[in-house]
């Protein structure tokens, strides 16, 4: 019989998750007027992990350990909204985003990031490095275009735009939130599958990121910034947003894509290196989809740590 003085178990928390062999520090930080988490690993120059929709900190867990391994401070955040990072009532338009990106850097006492970001995480590591160039040492971004460039393909390219579908779904109210929380997340392991190449992310990997979509208020914080980006192409914020993304990324680049992505297009994304004076370079992984630092994890850190350690990344 259970001692009627001894509190119920608690779950085990979707998002404070370990890695095998390694002791991952889970803490919080605190960054333009919200705390934020983040999961940290190894000691050197810093490089600061971004994640994209639908995922969160954990989405980076490889390169994390092999960031670590290679000599380099891998901190990977949850955005706000998401994960175990705090769920404000605003804050989601990309400018906002990216200072909580910036302060984070401040918080954890750097004097810069090598910035890495995938999906919404790369639009907001390429406004970052726009708007604050001195914190921001290098940039990488996978699966991504320029903000310039994804504002373009979304309104002149009908293949981007029908790509884009599920952001259009985003704009109706209340509806995406139940749709992406419904039956245990099953849309998100669904977009996952349908957004990767022949390769996906392990099932068990799905379901974390099931489980953490479904921690309250995470899919309305999580389609926020969507909103936002669609709703503002016409309005003054957006276009004002647009203008000052026109500011060129001083810092070398690194720009990753899977040749597979259903997602974003390679047409999309080729070509923003328009916006980078300073080394850029191209990377197109065969074979992949939307995800390739999960699809495939080794072809992916290997690239991205040869970069990082590159001292002439224009070779």
């Amino acid at each position: 019989m259970t001692d009627p003085a001894t509190p119920p178990a608690q779950p085990a928390s979707p998002v404070l998750l370990g890695l095998p062999g390694r002791e991952v520090l889970h803490r919080d930080v605190a960054a333009n007027g919200a705390r934020f988490h983040i999961a940290e690993l190894g000691d050197g120059p810093l490089v600061l992990l971004l994640h994209g929709f639908p995922q969160f900190w954990w989405t980076w867990r490889h390169q994390l350990v092999a960031l670590a391994d290679a000599g380099f401070r891998a901190v990977a955040m949850d955005l706000r909204g998401v994960g175990g990072s705090d769920r404000t009532p605003r804050g989601y338009d990309p400018a906002g985003l990216a200072l909580d990106i910036t302060g984070v850097i401040r918080s954890l006492g750097e004097p810069d990031a090598a910035l890495v970001g995938h999906d919404l995480g790369g639009y907001l590591a390429w406004t970052a490095a726009a708007m604050r160039p001195k914190l921001v040492r290098r940039l990488a971004v996978a699966s991504m275009p320029h903000p310039r460039r994804w504002r373009s393909a979304m309104l002149r390219d009908a293949r981007q735009t029908r790509a884009n579908s599920y952001i259009w779904g985003f704009q109706r109210p209340w509806i995406p939130e139940r749709q992406l929380t419904a039956d245990d997340g099953a849309l998100v392991g669904r977009l996952i599958r349908e957004w990767s190449g022949p390769r996906p992310p392990e099932d068990d990997a799905v379901e974390v990121y099931r489980r953490a979509m479904c921690i309250p208020s995470t899919a309305h914080c999580s389609i926020e910034p969507y909103r936002w980006m669609v709703r503002s192409l016409a309005r003054p914020d957006g276009i004002q947003f647009n203008r000052r993304m026109k500011r060129p990324v001083r810092v070398p680049m690194l720009h990753l894509h899977g040749s597979l992505d259903p997602v974003t297009r390679t047409r999309s994304a080729a070509g923003s290196g328009e916006y980078v004076e300073a080394p850029y370079r191209w990377r197109l992984f065969d074979g992949l989809g939307h995800f390739p630092h999960e699809e495939d994890p080794v072809a992916f850190s290997t690239e991205l740590i040869n970069w990082l350690k590159d001292p002439e990344p224009d070779r």
